[in-house]
């Protein structure tokens, strides 16, 4: 009796980012409020050195730093010293891409932290570091960026925002933080309306980024716990976490695999999720001796193989798959790669 696989995923869930990279998620909203004040949030993330479209797509990536100035450009555009908070306010936390849904899957709060320590980096934003310390009756998540990126200040009531809500998530409603930790510079006469948006006391400490909470949540239950999304996700982003690469061969196969079947592989939008002008990848990849269209050749052969295998899909759907218009321009390019058609491949496996 021969093992079939249950449960697959054909390739990564979205192009990682690199050091110095971040996903664009957290701009979410972004239009909706610039709009509010008469405003273009096109010439606001144009200003930051960002092409518009990461206002709708937030697996773009740029830098953290340009995440940074953004939320103090728009609390000073829009008079708003609590910026950071007040979007995050409109935010879920969502916006940390698929390691969410990871944490709110785990059997107890420790395990759903220790998802969020674990993959935070890896799916959302290498630089920054997530730690949870333990004391006797009080734990901390903290938090820290481990690059320069400037006044920060906005980013970090975003981050608090959004990690108290990621909290509450795993904690259920009667969770409440004890206090806050941030290093941000705050006036005096905002800390009413950010407590009361946090839920909690703040504390402004030079150096630490912090929630508290009291230690023994962390034994608890997670009221949304589901046993097979947390093991098949975790399972997949332990697997991505280990074989996560920087080399720009690795991530442009990256992008190539997610983005075949949505008909979007192309050289110009492989740039832009990489956070780089066309020339400068043509010119990187020139000096790994690859084209960009020989490596989408490369994984359309590849991942046509494996799914004529399978035998799950008919050849108008690997078609598909592959980003091919018709069966008939995958089945000429199959014969190229390989001297059979897709239907002699297939009997042969």
């Amino acid at each position: 009796m021969t093992e079939e696989t249950f449960f697959t995923l054909d390739g990564p869930l979205e192009l990682l980012p690199g050091d110095g990279q971040c996903r664009a998620a957290n701009l979410a909203g972004l239009a909706g409020v610039a709009r509010k004040f008469g405003r273009d949030a096109r010439g606001i993330v144009e200003r930051h050195g960002m092409d518009p479209h990461v206002l709708s797509d937030p697996e773009s990536l740029i830098a953290p730093h340009q995440l940074a100035d953004t939320l103090e450009f728009c609390s000073t555009l829009f008079e708003d010293p609590l910026f950071g908070l007040h979007i995050a306010s409109l935010q879920d936390p969502e916006v940390f891409g698929c390691v969410t849904a990871l944490c709110r899957s785990a059997p107890t709060f420790r395990l759903g932290v220790r998802c969020l320590i674990d993959y935070l980096p890896v799916v959302h934003a290498p630089d920054c570091e997530v730690v949870l310390i333990e004391g006797r009756e009080t734990a901390e998540l903290t938090w820290m960026v481990n690059a320069d990126i400037g006044v920060n200040d906005q980013a970090n009531y975003q981050a608090a925002m959004l990690n108290v809500k990621l909290l509450q998530a795993l904690g259920g409603p009667n969770f409440k933080p004890y206090w806050v930790s941030l290093s941000a510079d705050t006036r005096p006469s905002d800390m009413p309306e950010l407590e009361k948006l946090l839920g909690c006391k703040v504390i402004n400490r030079n150096s630490r980024n912090s929630v508290a909470f009291p230690v023994h949540v962390l034994d608890q239950q997670v009221p949304t716990a589901n046993r097979l999304l947390y093991h098949l996700l975790g399972s997949y982003l332990e697997r991505v976490k280990a074989a996560h690469s920087t080399s720009i061969i690795d991530r442009v196969q990256s992008f190539i695999r997610g983005s075949l079947a949505a008909g979007s592989c192309t050289i110009e939008r492989c740039a832009e999720k990489i956070g780089m002008s066309v020339r400068t990848l043509q010119s990187r990849l020139a000096g790994e001796e690859a084209r960009f269209s020989e490596l989408v050749e490369q994984e359309r052969e590849t991942l046509a193989s494996a799914l004529l295998a399978q035998r799950r899909l008919t050849l108008d759907e690997i078609a598909e798959r592959l980003g091919y218009g018709e069966q008939t321009s995958f089945g000429r390019a199959f014969k190229r790669w390989t001297g059979m058609t897709p239907l002699q491949f297939r009997a042969s496996c």
